[in-house]
Order: structure tokens, then C-alpha cells, then sequence
């Protein structure tokens, strides 16, 4: 699976409220919550991000609450991945589940600058960074992730094999 699109970056400790407000919990709705992915650090994101675009950020990305609103908020949005220093482990998880694909490489996420076109080959690990003809090392996700992500999350996965 390759993946593409334009940079956007935040920083170290983007917490889940952040990521999708409580006032926006009243739907599960990926859509809904897509429209307003990231207000709780830059209002307006989900207006100025295009599909296929890439979240880039630092250290323990998703870290506050356990609700899974936070990456379907991120995958409604349109964001084709995540790359990050390091996640939060129960964001790192929740990702997994509804199958939005996730990334922790600390150089890509230092290196990488805001509007960067950036392409990712998931199945290696391999982050291009297109605009500055920079290439980085992720640790690739193991096969059974990546037909979880491939299938659109942990359920549809788990209705597919019956």
C-alpha cells in the first residue's frame, strides 16, 4: 500500500481532546467527526487538509483518553496515516483497529517540514520525503496489521474471514 500526500505537522503531546473536542462525542460517525478533526489545536483543520494527506507529529501522539473517537476523527478527515515520534499506546491501538495506518519513525518526524509532500510505502516501512529527496526507515507493520488496516479495521477484518 502506498500512500501520499501533503505534510502537516504538530508537535510533542497532541492529546485525544486535541485531536476531536468532547463537545463534538455525540456521534461515532466518521464523517461527522472527521469535520472536526484536530479543532482542539488548529480550528478549521479539517477545511484546509485534502484527502490523502499526512498527519506528522512528535512524541506520544494521542495520549489522553482511551476513546476511539480520536483516530476515526483522523480517518474521516481524510488523512491517509500518521507518522510519529512515538504514540500513545492505546491510540496506537484504536488506530489499528478501525484501521487508519501508523507510523513511529523519530527522523521522519524531526526532518519532515509542514507542506512537504510526503509518500509512504506501508508495507516496507519506507517514507519519502518528495520534496526535500529525503528517504526514512519505519519499522514496517507486521503482516497481520497490515490486513487489518487493509481490510478497514479490526471488524470488517473479522467479518471478512467468516
Amino acid at each position: 500500500m502506498i500512500l501520499k500526500g501533503k505534510a502537516w505537522k504538530f508537535g510533542d503531546d497532541i492529546n485525544t481532546d486535541e485531536i476531536i473536542p468532547a463537545k463534538y462525542l455525540v456521534t461515532v460517525d466518521a464523517k461527522e467527526l472527521g469535520a472536526s478533526c484536530m479543532d482542539g489545536i488548529t480550528p478549521g483543520f479539517s477545511k484546509k487538509a485534502a484527502a490523502g494527506d499526512i498527519i506528522v507529529a512528535g512524541k506520544n501522539f494521542g495520549c489522553g483518553s482511551s476513546r476511539e473517537h480520536a483516530p476515526i476523527a483522523v480517518k474521516g478527515c481524510g488523512i491517509s496515516c500518521v507518522i510519529a515520534e512515538s504514540f500513545a499506546r492505546i491510540f496506537f491501538r484504536n488506530s489499528i483497529n478501525i484501521g487508519l495506518p501508523i507510523f513511529e519513525c523519530a527522523e521522519a518526524a524531526n526532518a519532515i517540514k509542514e507542506g512537504d509532500e510526503v509518500e509512504v510505502d506501508a508495507s516496507k516501512g519506507l517514507i519519502r520525503n518528495l520534496t526535500r529527496e529525503q528517504v526514512y526507515k519505519a519499522k514496517p507493520m507486521p503482516e497481520f496489521m497490515q490486513e487489518l488496516i487493509a481490510a478497514g479495521g479490526l471488524m470488517k477484518w473479522v467479518v471478512n474471514k467468516k
